[in-house]
């Protein structure tokens, strides 16, 4: 219960002749404080958690209290306080959190909301709301309602569900105050991808119980009028012409303003110094229209619940890649710097090569070579050392020197991060055939998709949370399964229902179908399990684990594609000529038999979905869940984040 105007009042207990500490309600009146009242407040917080002083809390919250505080000031304070305590005793984590609930718990039923579906309908009035998620709810209303429940709040830490009450429950447009419960806010999610309540109750149970989430814009944005759920959207260069440029920084600033993260390529802008015809001028090279787009980035801030963000990739043969590589750093003239892009190197093997050798590399103006954009292997080598016997060369560089200043960007700025272009085509199930090139990965590397002028490729997001499957001491792989093939058509739903800012992102979703389960709190498995993280045993848990999530999402996708058919495009995918990732890499699964049935399976059916796996970074829904991120190793006993929330001590 929030220590609220309700709960403050009572025996004054101040020494007589005392001026007694005040606290103002709502209505205004002033009210003596009652510390046994504050105790008390806390000790209702404070079941089964061992090590947490309530007493301690109360007296901490009084001393910082200023006469004339509102019980808001009052209840914000005591949470403030718990979470100070983080550092000496973890369950006032647990404390905070608690807290915390029952301020939003107090703030939507001051609003006269009472139950999940009053909470749809009052989102419905302020227009956030969409009408078809509406009109579900209200049909199913009290079955709906029913399963809310409540004491799943106290799965959260302290900073999680301050993330979730800072940027993701639903506000009223004009007075910011939430309109749903975290529990509102998950049974939202959840009926917002679902065609019946049966679907809508499993799911909501799933993710309420932090087993499973989606990612950030699936929970922001379903159930809402705008239910653009979608993480990654991965952009083909740009045109070389004005109209192109800009035409591409209109499709970046609408997919970044429904929360989505932008990878883009820019290999096929012309370099510093070319000729441009149409004007009889000289070109000034990538970094002016960068830093264009670094601007817009930081303008279009994904609603104002996240910053926007994108990544930029280059080919290593582009003639302006020396001048790329230094729009990260700190010093220099700020007019060529771009501080909100990151960067990222699309590196062929041939560099490589090279960088081996310590021989020369060639840098091209993309205007002269428009072809290398979209060759790779061995077709990519041939065209390169034609334009280099032709001497349509910019200027020659050593390929060892280019490289250790990449090395030293990427050390320096944590930019200029290394993609290698052979590799990914020649793995991605989506390049199955010719003429289909993969040019870039995502905002955060995780996946590798087609793209070209017609087509922005799509993926949609969701993370197992491992960490919640280790139980007596063992790992769950029955539960895991059931996890994986339950999370994998909600996945696959988001494409049907998903709110597409642009014709090209939805052209190019629904003929790949594309989705990525990814996985946190690897680590946190490894600590229940006391296994070092570099140790055997721990490597041959994190591919088994990575081995069911596989097999399970793929079997997941065969069972949908046995019910509405595969993808359009799964007969020009690797998977339809047989070949699944471990094939591409050389390795041999646990249990070839089983596989071989599912193999079976998919020759029959096909596959839904073109793509099925992302190892995403999980930076918020992580801390939603409160594990370790991804497949990350802890990096201190004890750290500080900062995000919009705050700082946060871990």
């Amino acid at each position: 219960m929030a220590l609220t105007e309700d709960r403050i009042g009572g025996v004054d207990t101040e020494p007589t002749g005392a001026t007694p500490m005040r606290v103002r309600k709502r209505n205004g009146d002033l009210e003596p404080v009652d510390v046994n009242k504050i105790v008390k407040a806390v000790e209702r917080c404070a079941v089964n958690l061992h090590g947490v002083d309530p007493m301690r809390v109360a007296t901490r919250t009084i001393s910082g209290l200023c006469d004339g505080a509102t019980t808001e000031e009052l209840d914000e304070l005591s949470i403030r306080t718990s979470a100070a305590l983080i550092v000496e005793e973890p369950n006032y984590s647990r404390l905070a959190a608690r807290l915390l609930a029952t301020v939003i718990d107090k703030e939507v039923r001051n609003q006269d909301i009472h139950s999940f579906s009053q909470s749809v309908s009052m989102g419905l009035e302020q227009g956030v709301i969409g009408a078809e998620v509406a009109e579900f709810v209200a049909t199913n209303a009290r079955k709906l309602n029913d399963t809310v429940e409540g004491d799943r709040d106290h799965l959260f830490e302290f900073f999680g569900l301050r993330t979730v009450y800072d940027r993701y429950l639903l506000r009223h447009p004009e007075n910011r105050r939430v309109v749903e419960t975290p529990q509102y806010f998950f049974l939202r999610v959840a009926c917002g991808l679902s065609t019946c309540p049966d679907e809508a109750i499993n799911f909501y149970r799933l993710i309420s119980s932090l087993q499973y989430l989606p990612s950030s814009p699936t929970l922001f944005n379903s159930g809402t009028v705008h239910p653009q759920m979608s993480s990654c959207y991965l952009l083909d260069s740009p045109e070389d012409s004005l109209e192109g440029i800009y035409r591409r920084y209109t499709d970046i600033a609408q997919l970044s303003k429904f929360a989505g993260g932008i990878g883009v390529a820019w290999h096929r802008i012309r370099s510093k110094g070319s000729l441009i015809r149409g004007t009889n001028g000289l070109s000034n090279g990538i970094v002016p229209w960068l830093k264009t787009l670094d601007s817009s980035v930081a303008a279009v801030n994904q609603g104002g619940r996240r910053k926007g963000a994108a990544c930029v990739y280059l080919e290593t043969w582009h003639a302006d890649i020396e001048n790329f590589l230094e729009l990260r750093e700190n010093t220099g003239d700020p007019i060529r710097r771009t501080h909100n892009l990151n960067l990222a190197n699309w590196i062929p093997d041939l560099f490589m090569e090279r960088v081996e050798k310590d021989w020369q590399w060639s840098l091209f103006d993309p205007h002269k070579v428009p072809h290398l954009t979209d060759l790779y292997g061995s077709e990519f080598e041939s065209a390169y050392q034609r334009a280099e016997e032709e001497g349509i060369y910019e200027r020659q560089v050593s390929a060892r020197e280019l490289y250790s200043r990449m090395m030293r960007s990427l050390a320096q700025t944590g930019n200029g991060w290394m993609t290698f272009k052979d590799a990914s085509n020649t793995k991605c199930n989506q390049t199955g055939t010719d003429g289909r090139v993969v040019h870039l990965s995502n905002l955060c590397t995780e996946i590798l998709e087609v793209t070209d002028q017609s087509e922005t490729a799509v993926c949609n997001l969701g993370s197992v949370n491992l960490s919640s499957l280790v139980v007596d001491s063992a790992f769950d792989f029955e539960r895991l399964a059931e996890v994986v093939r339950l999370a994998v058509p909600f996945l696959d739903r988001v494409v049907d229902i998903n709110y597409y800012p642009t014709p090209e992102a939805h052209t190019s979703n629904s003929a790949w179908r594309p989705v990525g389960l990814g996985l946190m709190g690897l680590q946190d498995v490894f600590f229940k399990l006391g296994l070092p993280f570099d140790s055997p045993e721990a490597r041959d848990l994190s591919r088994r684990i990575s081995e069911e999530i596989y097999f399970n999402a793929l079997w997941a996708s065969t069972d949908l594609a046995e019910a509405a058919g595969p993808h359009p495009n799964f007969a020009i995918t690797r998977a339809a000529g047989g070949d699944l990732q471990f094939d591409l890499w050389g390795v041999e699964p646990t249990d070839p038999a089983r596989w071989d049935a599912l193999r079976d399976r998919i020759s029959e059916h096909g596959l839904r979905n073109s793509l099925l796996i992302a190892i995403a970074p999980t930076a918020t829904i992580a801390s939603i869940a409160g594990c370790c991120e991804c497949i990350e190793p802890q990096v201190s006993n004890l750290f500080k984040r900062e995000t919009l929330s705050g700082e946060f001590m871990q």
